[in-house]
Parts: structure tokens; sequence; C-alpha cells
């Protein structure tokens, strides 16, 4: 294989991203992703059985999936499961685009609450790039949020609907911060992209191309600009020198047969369960116990989002599953209030209501639809008339909660599967507890004649941040300010592994605007990427 100045390993949120903003400077740049391109023809959308495919095929979890593409992944020792998609695009296909970004106070958590670390770098150093990323996402949004600093609008927000109505009703009776969501969907035609048309099919990939999914975003433009992309590739090591550089990567092609490929800068940009699992696996008589590793902390402090849920039942008709999932959230509980038994906070997420099939597994699970008699008369009762809210709840960096390479498990081509050890804090806990409490109190409020919760949720493992943190200290981090391993002087990091803490938002925003920040970093240094 030719040589190239820039490997990208993953073709998702991040690697699209750093790849789009390093074409400029006209190096040889090649993505390695071991997914492939899913045609919009091929979603779950075009056909009656959607619903049944979202378990399927087309299913967030990798172990029910088992597609070529994916990886198996060992998580009995976590009561959430990963969710991911091998793709390019990544999780951005089978996402439902709520576009929040991180806060400022998520930056300096240490320095407000006493609890974590600060980051390195603030989200005045970030909010360029956030703006960038929203015009090429192209965000919806209402500006004037009074949660965030300002921000501009870049696209009409979604329609609210009914549940919207409802739910920001509410809210205002209890006196209680709420907005309209930032969703990465055109409301309006945008780049090439058609409007969203309320299907309701997010999460099982935006047929319409009204959903940012980064195969439809960076990708057409990077392509453009000569980056190569490979598809069906699964890289097994990232291969280093005598002096401690990495020089490329072995992976096996779309035949099976193994490759090298050599390369000037190798950039990482596998999700928090991919990248550790990559830098873990490579080893050397350098780097024995895993790539960058010098810390430890490779695989350490794995953060998700747990999320609690809350759902009510309602006497009239609403939007059923047909918009948008999001279509609005609230604020008032993000930040640390001494007066309650937890530090940090949440966002809670307001949604519409379910399909036919989910609405009657949910209902049967959650005891609202009998069998025999009555069986239909329930499901007529609670179809098209529910409306729910999830809280994502922050989660801190512990040392305990971490990913390493499973002794036994492996995938199709013998590489060790990750796996995953996790336990919810305390303080995560006594949060989804706060959470539900006044969830109910919301739901009341708007007039919920039933209502039913579950925490966490164990499907919900959507956000995987903190396997390889950020920081200026080589022996509290894995990477330094601007991505680069402390380590290797040409391997980089761009994506949510590098998390410092979780916040209590989607990343997707946040892990653009880093990889973003880490290719301005790249370029402005290019002359003098390697000096210590």
């Amino acid at each position: 294989m030719e040589p190239v100045d820039v490997l990208i390993i993953g073709a998702g949120a991040s690697g699209a991203a750093v790849a789009w903003s390093l074409a400029e400077t006209r190096m040889r740049i090649l993505c390695l992703e071991q997914g492939d391109w899913v045609r919009q023809s091929e979603f779950p959308s075009h056909g009656r059985d959607w619903e049944e495919r979202q378990y399927g095929d087309f299913s967030i979890s990798p172990n029910r999936r088992g597609l070529p593409a994916d990886y198996p992944i060992h998580e009995d020792d976590s009561p959430i499961k990963v969710a991911n998609y091998n793709a390019v695009g990544g999780g951005t296909i089978l996402y439902a685009a709520h576009f929040p970004r991180m806060h400022p106070s998520d930056f300096r958590v240490r320095t407000l609450d006493g609890v974590a670390d600060d980051w390195p770098i603030s989200y005045q150093t970030l909010e360029p790039y956030f703006e960038l990323n929203d015009r090429m996402m192209g965000v919806a949004s209402l500006a004037g949020d009074p949660a965030y600093p300002p921000k501009a609008a870049i696209l009409p927000p979604l329609s609210m609907g009914k549940t919207g109505r409802l739910f920001g009703k509410a809210m205002n009776q209890l006196g209680w911060h709420w907005w309209p969501a930032d969703a990465a969907i055109a409301t309006q035609a945008y780049e090439g992209r058609a409007p969203c048309i309320h299907l309701g099919h997010c999460i099982a990939g935006c047929s319409q191309g009204a959903k940012a999914s980064t195969d439809i975003t960076y990708w057409p433009e990077a392509l453009r600009q000569r980056v190569a992309l490979r598809t069906r590739c699964r890289v097994r090591e990232i291969c280093t020198n005598r002096d401690g550089r990495a020089t490329g990567v072995i992976y096996y092609d779309e035949l099976g047969k193994e490759q090298f490929q050599a390369a000037e800068v190798v950039i990482m940009a596998c999700n928090g369960i991919g990248t550790p699992r990559l830098l873990l696996n490579s080893t050397s008589s350098r780097f024995p116990h895993g790539l960058a590793n010098s810390s430890g902390l490779v695989g350490k402090r794995l953060m998700f989002h747990p999320y609690a849920l809350a759902r009510g039942y309602f006497d009239e008709p609403l939007d059923g599953y047909r918009g948008s999932h999001i279509v609005a959230w609230s604020q008032e509980f993000y930040e640390t209030d001494r007066s309650r038994d937890f530090v940090r906070g949440f966002t809670w997420q307001f949604g519409r209501g379910q399909g036919p099939v989910q609405t009657a597994m949910s209902g049967m699970a959650w005891g609202k639809i009998p069998w025999g008699d009555g069986h239909h008369a329930a499901f007529r009762r609670i179809f098209d008339r529910s409306a729910g809210m999830l809280a994502i709840c922050e989660d801190l960096p512990e040392l305990h909660n971490r990913v390493e390479l499973d002794p036994v498990l492996k995938d199709a081509h013998g590489i060790p599967a990750p796996k995953i050890h996790y336990r919810l804090s305390e303080n995560s806990k006594r949060m989804m507890a706060f959470a539900q409490t006044k969830a109910e109190e919301i739901l009341i409020t708007a007039g919920a004649r039933d209502i039913v919760t579950e925490s966490p949720l164990s499907y919900a493992g959507w956000h995987l941040m903190g396997t390889a943190r950020m920081g200026q200290d080589p022996e509290e981090s894995v990477v330094n300010p601007w991505g680069r391993a402390h380590d290797v002087k040409n391997l980089f990091v761009v994506d949510a592994s590098v998390f410092v803490t979780s916040g209590g938002v989607n990343p997707t925003a946040t892990i653009q605007a880093i990889a973003l920040y880490i290719a301005d970093q790249i370029k402005q240094r290019l002359t003098h990427l390697f000096d210590d």
C-alpha cells in the first residue's frame, strides 16, 4: 500500500470532521473504516417491518446486530449496554440528532464543584468550532436559550407539535426552564439536503436525508478534496518503530487479507470503546501494556450517561411517533445545587410517543396491556396517547469503570473483543431518583393519567467517553490538550475518548468541535508537529 501522510481510523462523527478539516493542507489523507457505505434505500423506513429491523440489522446494539462490520462486546459486567454503529457515518446513522453543546461549566467541574478534573481547554476555546460544526451539520434551533451563552441559529427550529406544546405548558406552570431542542435535522432545504417530513424513523436512519449524518455532510466535501476513504477494513493494531513513533497500521481488507498501511501521522476516531481497544491491542517491547499507556489510563474512567425514563399516558391523542424524536429540552437541574444530595446534574429530553410495535412491547412489559380479553382495547387506549422524557445524567469519571481486552472473546478476525466493567456511582443513583421524582411532577402537571418510570435504561450506552482522556500531565492523562498522545508524538485521538468529564448532554456536537479544534492545532504545527 502506498504510504500516506495522515491515516484516520474511523469514518464517524469525529473521523469525518477531522478528514474534512485537514483536506485543505493537500496532504495525502486516508481513512480506514471497518463498516461500509449504507444506502438510504436500505434503511428500515422503506418497509413495513421498520420497527422489527430496529431490533435486528439496524439495532443500536452490536451484539444484537452481529453484522460483518461489528465486533462483539463483553458487557455482562455493566448494567448499561454499549450502543454503536460501524459504517461511513458511524453512530450518526442511527442517532436521534439531538444536538446540544456541553456547557461552559462542564469544562471546570473541579474548580466549581470540587469533583473530577477541569479540562485543559474551555468552552470559549471550542466556541468557533461549535459554530463551524453547526453550519456543516445544518443545526435547527431557536436562538436565545438562557441556558447557554449566545449562539446563532442556522435553521429554524423543528416543529414541537402537540407533544412539545403539552410539555411547554406544564414547564411554564412549574416555572422551570425549557427550550425547543437543537437538532441536526434540516427544517428547510439545506446544502442539497431535503427538509424533514416528520416520518419519525430517525433512529433507524433517515431516508429523506434531512438528518445530518456525516456520510451526507462532511464526507462528500472531504472526498471532493481528494481525501481517500477505504471501507470494510478492520484495523488490528498500530505499529511503531524503535523511536516510539507510529509507522502505520496492520488491518484486514474486505477479503480478509492482512495488509500494512504506512503513515506519517495516525489519528484515532473509533469511539470511547474502539479506540482503547486498539491501543491496548497495540503492544510491543516499548509499549508492553498497550500503546500510549505509560499512565495506565488507556481504557480507564469510562463514562456513559445513565438515563432515567418517565412516560405518561394521556386521554387525548398526541403526535404518536411521527416527527423528530426530541421536541424540547430542559436544563433546569443541570448545575450543581448544594441543597440536593448529588453533584452536577442532567438534561431532560422531551419526546414523542412510540410506534405500534414498541407501544405493544413496552405496554405489556409495563403491565398496561393484558393478554386475552381487553388486549386490543388496552392497546388503543395508549397508542398515540403517550409522551415521555429522558434524563441524561452526568456520569463522573471513576477508575473502576473501564474497558479492557477480553482474554477469550474475539471478533471474526481473531482480534480480542473489548470487555466492559462498569458500576453506577451512588451520585448517579441519587441523581436518577431525583430526576424521576421531578419527571412525575411534570407529567402530572401535563395531565398524564398514568406514569411509568425506568432507570437506568439498559440498552442506552450511546455515549462512550473518557477512556483516553486529555490533560497536561502525562501521568494523569493519555493525550495532551490538543489531542496528541503524550507517549507517541505522531498519534492523535479525536473522539470522545479524550473527554475529561461527560457533561449532562448528548456529546456529538462537542466531539465534532474537538475534532475540528485538534485538526486546526495540527495544521498550525505542521512544521514542528513532532517537537517535544
